[in-house]
């Protein structure tokens, strides 16, 4: 486990593809409890370990996960993620080059529960919600395009629908257009930094996730 940050009432670690945040029906470790062991064994905690779950990453996704280690910090967490307090900067690579070298795009997001997919609209209707993001192209190789990508809202999968919206499916994300998946299941999009106000002591926290990836195609965009 990588810990990009630390003190007494937050832990940042930097996710890799595959892990799940949370539990779930799969019955897969969860991250919250590998970083929960992480803590009681580093500072030898008899009992159990607090950790609460501010936000989620999908699972094919890599980056920047936030938990809390304290009840005070995780409900002034909640409500500063509730209020965009909290703003992240993501990475992404396409197939191909988005229309625009930088733009900002907003849909109507509906998702169905039972499929697990989010779909993006043009215009409001029922049981959407409203998602924005910016966006800029970042470099390319011959063959693919890393954009960088800064969320306004937080909607299911906003990143992987609204970039596909746009005709810029992720590399790998074949619930979304893609036409490949990658060997190892995951998707190339990763949470690359976070900045906020930190909750207790209201110093300004900002981290940046290093590429944890193997493969040359993230050293060849990220190198540029």
């Amino acid at each position: 486990m990588e810990v990009l940050y630390e003190d007494n009432h937050i832990i940042i670690v930097n996710k890799r593809p595959g892990e799940i945040v949370q539990g779930d029906k799969t019955g897969d470790k969860p991250l919250s409890e590998i970083v929960a062991e992480w803590i009681k064994e580093k500072y030898s905690k008899p009992g159990n370990v607090f950790i609460g779950v501010v936000h989620r990453l999908d699972r094919p996704v890599g980056g920047i996960v936030i938990f809390a280690k304290t009840s005070k910090a995780l409900s002034r967490l909640n409500e500063m993620f509730r209020k965009g307090e909290i703003h992240k900067t993501y990475w992404a690579i396409s197939r191909n080059k988005p229309p625009k070298e930088a733009d900002s795009l907003t849909h109507y997001i509906s998702t169905v529960e039972k499929t697990n997919k989010s779909y993006a609209h043009q215009q409001p209707g029922k049981d959407t919600k409203e998602a924005k993001l910016t966006y800029r192209h970042l470099a390319s190789t011959d063959r693919y395009h890393l954009l960088e990508v800064n969320l306004l809202t937080g909607r299911k999968h906003q990143i992987r629908v609204q970039l596909a919206a746009i005709g810029c499916p992720i590399k790998g994300d074949l619930k979304y257009g893609d036409k490949r998946s990658n060997p190892d299941g995951s998707i190339s999009l990763m949470a690359r930094h976070v900045e906020f106000e930190h909750p207790v002591s209201h110093k300004i926290i900002s981290v940046t996730a290093p590429v944890q990836y193997d493969d040359n195609l993230w050293q060849a965009l990220t190198s540029q």
